[in-house]
């Protein structure tokens, strides 16, 4: 930066400037606020939320159109919301979900996954769960790099894995969809590494899946958007909105940090609280290390539009139906839906995720476009002429968010969590990085930003002296606990088609040797 450019910048030090105001740079924020961190807060959007966003009209009163989802174990941002004075209702699924395959074949559960009567299908969908759980166990949360099978697993997509371990059609379209719904991504977009680490920092397939005792199972009363507005609440002027950070220098005693509307400030470390592949709109003196640098350009960010729609009553409901649809069809806009009325009951809604090329596909329609064909694939899966009478349309195209680039995460493709992985934590100089990409338990979701946030807050407050304890566990939320999932013996124990096959050819050999010897006495005796 120029000489004059320095000479302009306002003679006020802080000590840390986060870039960033989404809910992992506001929970960074907040907890060096008080430890009496002189802190401020640069935030691009003309809102704070980042990839949360809670919008708010006479037509739905308010509506999450980003992340809205909490549940058991995420004990971080339970805390965090329960101290702001926010309160949880539970998404319905009192009633049957809804399974809907190509060519209008439907089943009915009341469970995470739908039911498989296809004895060969059951045995393919259960070993595909098992063995991504059991691949998973051998990952650590902190480290996946350090895998056994790290190279092995990181050299291949998920597709790749799924077609190795299923050897059904009906489990390998269910797998696919099952990526295409945790990540937004396609299954030959990401490495088979990053994903079992991510499902397993989720707590495992049922967990990240489930909504009763899993990441789904719960909303916030008057939205998610709270969360991070009533921090910017307690920090007052210390959150700046509209403040682009386009450029930082840490080349001198204190780092200088210049925003598109030219204003400049001094500060003595930076929380970088964005996602990764954005740091690449900031211009770095000194450069970014090689690999950093590397790692950026190679993170890219899931495809959603995230639908919803208003009817004037419930009409699923007096089907015995939920809200909550599996919809296996390429055709399809919607990959699944959830139920969204109020905890009160008003404004009967369904939301449901246009997701990964779909996404991508979709966004070239006109939004009314969007809205009728979605209309018609509920009227169609749910059996009702209501469905195509909806009394209001929200939708939100995160791919056009360019302070976002995408939702829900930044996924890795193949190859790039072993060769640069170990790189997204790690700080440079006094620059720390947090978002929720950089989390090791729910990365991905609001509780991974809170954990990442306050990461980076406590790292800079033991760099100040303020604080030593670097691993400060979470209690369990006293009002979410989390219910331990089990599996039944034959969960672990039923062959896969290959086993069985196996054990089928084995149970035949004996058969006929046993027939040849039996044959063989005979002969011998007459």
């Amino acid at each position: 930066m120029a000489s004059r450019e320095r000479a302009s910048v306002s003679g006020h030090l802080f000590d840390v400037v986060v870039i960033g105001g989404g809910i992992s740079g506001l929970s960074a924020a907040k907890l060096l606020a008080e430890h009496e961190v002189d802190v401020l807060v640069l935030e691009a959007r003309d809102r704070v939320g980042g990839r949360t966003y809670t919008i708010r009209n006479k037509h739905v009163d308010y509506v999450d159109v980003g992340g809205a989802y909490v549940g058991p174990t995420q004990n971080r941002i339970l805390r965090l919301s329960k101290e702001l004075g926010l309160k949880t209702y539970k998404v319905n699924v009192n009633e049957r979900v809804v399974q809907y395959v190509k060519r209008g074949k439907l089943t009915h559960s009341r469970g995470a996954f739908p039911p498989v009567w296809n004895p060969i299908a059951y045995l393919d969908y259960n070993n595909l769960w098992r063995t991504m759980d059991n691949m998973g166990k051998e990952i650590p949360a902190d480290a996946p790099w350090n895998a056994p099978h790290a190279e092995e697993w990181d050299k291949i997509t998920m597709k790749e894995l799924i077609d190795k371990i299923c050897w059904t059609q009906t489990a390998r379209r269910f797998a696919s969809l099952f990526v295409n719904i945790n990540v937004t991504s396609e299954p030959h977009e990401v490495s088979a590494l990053w994903f079992l680490w991510y499902v397993k920092q989720c707590g495992g397939t049922t967990r990240i899946f489930s909504v009763t005792n899993g990441g789904q199972e719960r909303k916030f009363v008057g939205g998610s958007g709270q969360v991070s507005e009533r921090i910017m609440e307690r920090l007052g002027g210390r959150v700046k909105l509209s403040h682009p950070v386009t450029f930082v220098d840490q080349s001198g005693d204190n780092i200088i940090i210049q925003t598109l509307n030219n204003e400049i400030y001094q500060c003595k470390y930076v929380i970088s609280a964005i996602p990764p592949t954005l740091t690449s709109k900031i211009h770095f003196i000194p450069e970014l290390p090689c690999e950093r640098n590397q790692l950026v350009q190679r993170l890219p960010m899931g495809a959603i539009i995230k639908c919803m729609m208003y009817y004037k009553e419930a009409f699923w409901k007096k089907k015995d139906y939920c809200g909550c649809m599996i919809i296996e069809d390429e055709e399809a806009p919607i990959a699944i839906t959830l139920d969204d009325t109020k905890p009160d009951g008003s404004l009967p809604s369904i939301m449901g995720f246009i997701l990964a090329r779909k996404a991508i596909h979709l966004a070239k329609l006109q939004k009314d476009q969007r809205k009728k064909i979605i209309c018609e694939l509920y009227s169609k899966v749910l059996g009702s002429e209501e469905a195509l009478h909806p009394v209001h349309y929200e939708e939100k195209n995160w791919c056009e968010e360019q302070y976002s680039g995408g939702c829900y995460t930044a996924y890795f493709p193949p190859g790039i969590m072993t060769r640069y992985g170990r790189i997204i934590r790690e700080p440079v100089d006094r620059i720390h990085f947090a978002g929720t990409e950089t989390a090791t338990h729910w990365s991905g979701y609001m509780e991974g930003a809170v954990e990442a946030g306050e990461r980076a807050a406590r790292s800079i407050l033991n760099a100040l002296g303020k604080e030593t304890n670097q691993d400060i566990e979470e209690p369990e939320s006293e009002d979410v606990p989390a219910i331990e999932i089990t599996h039944t013996f034959w969960e672990r124990n039923l062959p896969s088609v290959p086993g069985l096959l196996k054990l089928i050819g084995f149970s035949t050999s004996v058969s006929a040797l046993c027939f040849v010897v039996y044959r063989c006495r005979l002969l011998e005796r007459s």
